[in-house]
């Protein structure tokens, strides 16, 4: 069978989704063929913004930057770990890993199939499943240096509450002290993976992952490049990411 390539990048858009509190996403017209004589696009976007990685600097200021990495860390062989069926919400557990992580070598790239493109562009996008500690420190464990997912953070991401601002400000009025403080985002998985100690990169927002799933289930040969804008001294950077089947 003939080798296939399969783009795992969402497009870049104006108004995409972004992590809430990232810079929103802008493309507009900068020079036009009718009028300058060359078309040229103008972006506003963040080093977050859409499918894109994650250096250690994204966490902790004392950590490396993206330009500090190696290549090496952004392509490889890879395995997918299968997800799917996980309610919102839901903490990835070690033993849910256990499958894929007993396939993979060290170094190979780990892919995260929760299913959560389907809502790309919907409230419920934020809602996706996220790894545990305990996960996070198998992979690190299991000499995984590169981890990929299909939702928006590897961490939980807390949801932003009502998206009328009138009915926002209603539930404020009405909160007192016996309720709940507002949830407080995390970056644990974050800290585990991008530790020096362990020294890998993260990508987020991949596309639907089924495709590679299918494959590695007929024992094709999985590989993925992750690789990033070369942004000097950056957090992070949007990336094209594309899974070769063999």
């Amino acid at each position: 069978m003939a080798p296939t390539l399969i783009d795992l990048t969402h497009p870049v858009v104006t108004g995409m989704p972004v992590y809430p509190g990232d810079p929103e996403v802008v493309l507009r017209p900068a020079l036009t063929a009718a009028a300058d004589g060359v078309n040229v696009l103008g972006l506003h976007l963040g080093s977050q913004s859409g499918t894109h990685v994650d250096a250690p600097y994204h966490v902790d200021v004392t950590w490396p930057t993206l330009d500090g990495l190696p290549l090496e860390l952004f392509t490889g062989p890879a395995v997918v770990a299968d997800l799917r069926g996980l309610a919102p919400r839901t903490e990835v557990t070690a033993d849910r890993l256990a499958p894929a992580l007993e396939r993979a070598a060290p170094g190979t790239v780990l892919l995260l199939a929760t299913g959560w493109p389907r809502h790309w562009g919907t409230d419920r996008y934020l809602a996706h499943p996220y790894l545990g500690v305990p996960a996070a420190e198998a992979i690190v464990a299991a000499g995984i240096r590169t981890v990929g997912v299909d939702a928006l953070s590897v961490d939980r991401t807390p949801d932003p509450g009502p998206a009328d601002p009138a009915v926002a400000e209603l539930l404020a009025q009405l909160a007192d002290e016996h309720d709940p403080a507002p949830e407080e985002p995390s970056l644990a998985a974050h800290r585990v993976l991008l530790r020096p100690a362990g020294g890998a990169v993260i990508a987020e927002n991949l596309t639907d992952l089924s495709p590679l799933l299918a494959a590695q289930a007929a024992g094709r040969s999985l590989e993925v490049s992750l690789f990033p804008l070369r942004l000097a001294a950056a957090d992070g950077a949007p990336v094209r990411a594309v899974a070769r089947l063999g």
